[in-house]
């Protein structure tokens, strides 16, 4: 098995062109000079991400399973730890603190329907009540 590259801050920064393209996701670096024509999203993205942290970027957006499938093809090497560059840990879509956070966010969406119907139920009962229709 063969040592990962490991890519520098100033490598990541010197392959910015179209022809020589690295983008920095999850603390790893791909070339996608040749795939940057076929993006759905426009070559412009991608270029406005080169040499920085575009994890967020890529993530924000909510790239499918092929997406990243493609990724693995243009792999290029480790970005360097403790660099000029300060990365964002590398995000566990399945840790804990997401899945409490998507379970949050879900109570939360529930709330949205069932406080307002509740609200509306009441009001018809207290004008039902109130009207002396009893």
């Amino acid at each position: 098995m063969s040592e990962t590259k490991i890519i520098t801050y100033d490598e990541l920064k010197k392959n910015n062109k179209k022809d020589s393209l690295y983008i920095l996701i999850h603390q790893k670096v791909y070339n996608v000079s040749k795939f940057i024509d076929e993006h759905p999203g426009g070559d412009e993205v991608i270029l406005a991400e080169t040499g920085k942290d575009a994890t967020e970027a890529f993530e924000d957006v909510g790239h499918s399973d092929e997406a990243r499938a493609i990724l693995k093809d243009l792999f290029v090497g480790e970005f360097e730890k403790d660099g000029a560059l300060k990365v964002k840990p590398a995000y566990d879509s399945h840790s804990s603190g997401s899945q409490a956070v998507n379970t949050a966010v879900q109570q939360g969406s529930n709330m949205m329907y069932f406080v307002p119907l509740a609200m509306l139920g009441a009001y018809f009962a207290w004008r039902y009540y109130s009207s002396g229709s009893l």
